[in-house]
């Protein structure tokens, strides 16, 4: 027996998921397998991660999100799809300029800029280790932090130099980081525009995405850290769109601030 879902496609600066409406979930089970099917490029909707905006009215916050990545499991938390849910949350009549919203890491706020111009807070980040010693390594200085989810940042001559999807897997499943693994970013500076260029291996999706919100802020706090940017900082993605994150070192807030975009809405079939 199949029952039809509606969902939206969204990405956030190429970051893509399927997006589901909490109270359409109606005698559906979405477990590991059926999210993993449709996240499938190939076979099904195709995206990054899904989302389930679960709406929360006997609370003070507007909704719960829900985050899965593309293998099917629960994720703690994804800057851009927070972005994303608080876009679709408006699709779906919570209209609010300013929203609060529950995750798996917490409450966070949410702002509307414009109709794709979306700011989201991010949990307070943790465990900042610059200069990580992981031994002999094909990249020379490594550093982490935790933005909500691990993520080691790794500053490059030129990343448009760098085979992500090979070193990122490498780094990702170093003992250091077992048993969890670790999401990897590269990030390098144009020498003639002065740009920061950041690629980012994703663990839960096993490859490189266009963009990735709590790895860019992670970026964003190492670099300004070594001192070699200020807050805010525009960290230009992959997919080739901008993504902005301020920094607030006093109390170890961010914001990330970005575009979040609607792609298609449709239907598809899901087994109950």
């Amino acid at each position: 027996m199949s029952k039809t879902l509606k969902f939206s496609k969204m990405h956030g600066a190429g970051n893509d998921f399927v997006m589901i409406d909490g109270r359409h979930l109606d005698g559906v089970s979405l477990g590991p397998q059926a999210i993993e099917a449709l996240c499938d490029r190939r076979t099904g909707v195709g995206a990054d991660g899904l989302i389930i905006v679960d709406p929360t009215p006997a609370s003070p916050t507007a909704f719960r999100m829900i985050y899965f990545n593309a293998d099917g499991f629960e994720a703690e938390m994804c800057g851009n799809g927070a972005r994303c849910s608080v876009a679709f949350a408006r699709e779906i009549g919570l209209d609010h300029e300013n929203i609060l919203f529950d995750t798996f890491s917490g409450e966070l706020e949410g702002r509307v800029f414009g109709p794709e111009d979306i700011q989201v807070s991010l949990p307070d980040w943790k465990d900042l280790e610059l200069n990580l010693d992981l031994g002999p390594q094909e990249f020379t200085n490594h550093h982490t932090c935790n933005t909500g989810v691990p993520h080691l940042v790794i500053p490059v001559p030129d990343v448009s130099a760098v085979d992500v999807c090979r070193w990122g897997s490498h780094y990702r499943h170093l003992e250091h980081f077992a048993p969890a693994g670790t999401n990897v970013n590269f990030v390098s500076q144009d020498p003639d525009t002065g740009q920061h260029l950041l690629r980012t291996f994703e663990r839960g999706v096993e490859d490189e995405t266009l963009a990735c919100g709590t790895g860019a802020s992670a970026t964003a706090v190492v670099l300004c850290q070594l001192g070699l940017v200020e807050s805010p900082l525009t960290l230009h993605t992959h997919g080739g769109d901008q993504l902005t994150i301020s920094v607030n070192f006093e109390h170890r807030k961010l914001l990330l601030r970005g575009p979040a975009v609607t792609s298609f809405r449709g239907e598809v079939l899901i087994n109950v």
